[in-house]
């Protein structure tokens, strides 16, 4: 963890330069970890008194940002983090094994440094899958045996052929789900009028560990979670501000990967909008942009090394849905010299 703690303002603006909207989330995180790693410090300094750790649940359909919100946290904060999916325990023979090999992971992601490691962030994700589609006492023994080591234990992990006692106390446990069906029990439990006009992303705000209990989490699995975060899914405005706008956006890479090669690319602006549209129908949030965008530019990454003199390359709507070619531009040339291409006059790959 780096020297300076961030304060919840400058966590929530370095999240703002990489995840797009997602505005209560983000400052319910921001203020989590916060208090998270100001617990380890106090600790570090005073020892008196014992302040409980508060481990994050994360509620928000596919492609809402879950993974990426950890990600990013972990990289601001300067900290190692474990991903993990639930269903790998939810399929695996052996739970208590897999959790191993999560702290392991971290271990791993912390160059080996154990101090460092029991520091760092574990991200279980897909955790509503310990509920639904398998037995219900094995989702059951899986909450079981992620309890103490989500609270704080030490767990025996093997390193390198080395058993070394891991203290998870001050590690950082977020969960993510997507909890299909949740606002219906939340809507249940407010039966108000209030209740009814409000959104499902509204209601999901509302959540409280009684309603993941009635989902089927164990009461004392919520209880190793008390902040509870609820992402949105993206809109279709939204969804294209996360192809424009955060640091390192996948249009910009784009356009870096052919100004290698001395092209300017330029995505026309009804071609964003329409990757978009297909991250939306095809229920795949921001996640789902990078495999649209990929699969539109695949064959134009194919035949671009080859071709001589491209000095711009034009992505239209038509590209996008595959029913068209990108338009092509070409050094002109005289004789045998070769006029070059204009300056660029747009460098974000816009029209």
């Amino acid at each position: 963890m780096d020297n300076k703690l961030l304060t919840p303002q400058e966590i929530r603006e370095k999240l703002d330069e990489y995840v797009i909207g997602q505005d209560d989330a983000k400052k319910v995180l921001s203020v989590a970890v916060y208090n998270h790693y100001k617990r380890i410090r106090f600790a570090e300094t005073e020892g008196s008194m014992e302040i409980k750790k508060s481990n994050i649940l994360m509620v928000g359909p596919t492609g809402s940002g879950k993974t990426y919100l950890a990600t990013t946290l972990a990289k601001t904060l300067g900290v190692p983090i474990a991903m993990a999916d639930a269903t790998i325990l939810v399929n695996s023979a052996n739970p208590g094994k897999e959790i191993d090999n999560i702290l392991l992971k971290l271990i791993a992601a912390s160059n080996y440094d154990i101090k460092v490691a029991q520091t760092g962030i574990v991200f279980i994700d897909e955790v509503d899958k310990l509920v639904t589609g398998i037995n219900r006492l094995k989702g059951e023994s899986i909450q079981q045996a992620l309890l103490k080591v989500i609270e704080g234990t030490v767990n025996n992990v093997d390193v390198n052929g080395k058993v070394l006692p891991f203290d998870t106390t001050n590690v950082l446990f977020i969960v993510g789900g997507a909890f299909v069906a949740l606002s219906t029990i939340i809507q249940i439990r407010l039966s108000d009028t209030k209740a009814g006009l409000l959104s499902e992303s509204e209601l999901i705000k509302d959540a409280q560990p009684e309603d993941f209990a009635k989902f089927g989490l164990i009461p004392e699995f919520c209880g190793r979670l008390p902040v509870i975060v609820a992402l949105n899914a993206l809109g279709r405005e939204e969804l294209i501000d996360a192809i424009l706008k955060p640091k390192n956006n996948i249009s910009s890479q784009y356009v870096k990967m052919f100004s290698m090669d001395g092209i300017e690319l330029v995505f026309q602006k009804a071609a964003l909008e329409r990757v978009a549209e297909l991250a939306i129908s095809l229920k795949t949030g921001a996640r789902g942009l990078r495999t649209i965008m990929e699969k539109a530019m695949r064959e134009i990454m194919y035949l671009v090394p080859t071709k001589k003199n491209i000095n711009k390359i034009t992505i239209t709507p038509e590209v996008i849905d595959g029913k068209g070619e990108a338009i092509f531009e070409y050094v002109e040339s005289i004789g045998e010299k070769e006029i070059p291409p204009a300056p660029k006059k747009n460098p974000r790959g816009r029209e």
